[in-house]
């Protein structure tokens, strides 16, 4: 699939979905900067470590994804060090209102702040970042320079109650994802988003312990997603076999949005 030597970049790596990503794309060749505030979740090894004994290439980068600087620096460090960047994974994000659900009327806006803070303008900073070195690099041989995936969700493309500011940020990483693609299509850089149902990560396991069940059935195909799903579809639109795709949100979700 082309992946052999290219460059990444993934942010929220430490656990769950981006630490899934992170392993598939490492997996099938990449060098991976593992971007996120701290190096391990509640996994034994962190992820940029569990990639170096596989015998892949990976660094670790402290990354506070709402900080222009922190991102800016980062694509910096993949330049300097490896000498581009090629792939682009904007995966950190939030759910503050997961654990004290409320209606837009009752919704903090301290919440509503972080959410937006991190799920939409981190993923801003990403591509704004990313698309200006990429612009710059010479095409590979396929004709591309680079793929950008951007996480947003099933909540990105439609609504839910009690989740004001996730479903708001998440739509605007759709926006952000649309407006860049056509930003970035006369560069051959694609940008898409990933838009994933309830997946089994801890993150959703603390925040669901007692309604697993309902959330399971929501799904078509039962239960819930597993990272390793969202980091399959993931290697596909950063791929060279994705020649043709860019400005999509790409459900990954047991046919969750087909209800």
């Amino acid at each position: 699939m082309g992946f052999q030597g290219k460059i990444a970049i993934v942010t929220g790596a430490s656990g769950g979905i981006g630490r899934a990503i992170s392993m598939k794309l490492s997996s099938a060749g990449c060098v991976v900067i593992c971007g996120d505030l701290q190096e391990t979740t509640k996994e034994t090894l962190s992820t940029h470590e569990s990639i170096i004994q596989q015998g892949g290439i990976a660094e670790f980068l402290t990354l506070d994804v709402t900080n222009a600087e922190h991102v800016e620096n980062a694509v910096k460090y993949a330049v300097e060090r490896f000498g581009r960047l090629d792939i682009m994974v904007n995966n950190a994000g939030v759910a503050w209102e997961g654990k004290d659900p409320k209606p837009i009327w009752d919704f903090p806006q301290d919440t509503w702040d972080k959410d937006i803070a991190i799920n939409s303008t981190g993923v801003f900073l990403g591509c704004k970042y990313a698309t200006a070195q990429m612009i710059k690099q010479s095409p590979l041989a396929c004709g591309d320079r680079g793929w950008i995936l951007n996480l947003s969700s099933v909540f990105g493309l439609q609504g839910s109650v009690l989740l004001t500011g996730y479903v708001a940020s998440k739509h605007a990483v759709m926006g952000i994802t649309k407006a860049a693609a056509l930003d970035c299509a006369p560069h051959r850089i694609h940008v898409n988003a990933l838009c994933p149902g309830y997946t089994d990560t801890a993150f959703i396991s603390a925040l669901y312990t007692d309604e697993r069940a309902v959330v399971e059935g929501l799904h078509p195909f039962r239960g819930l997603g597993r990272a390793e799903d969202i980091a399959n579809a993931a290697l596909f639109l950063a791929s060279e076999e994705n020649s043709w795709i860019s400005g999509v949100g790409l459900p990954v979700d047991g046919g969750y949005t087909t209800i």
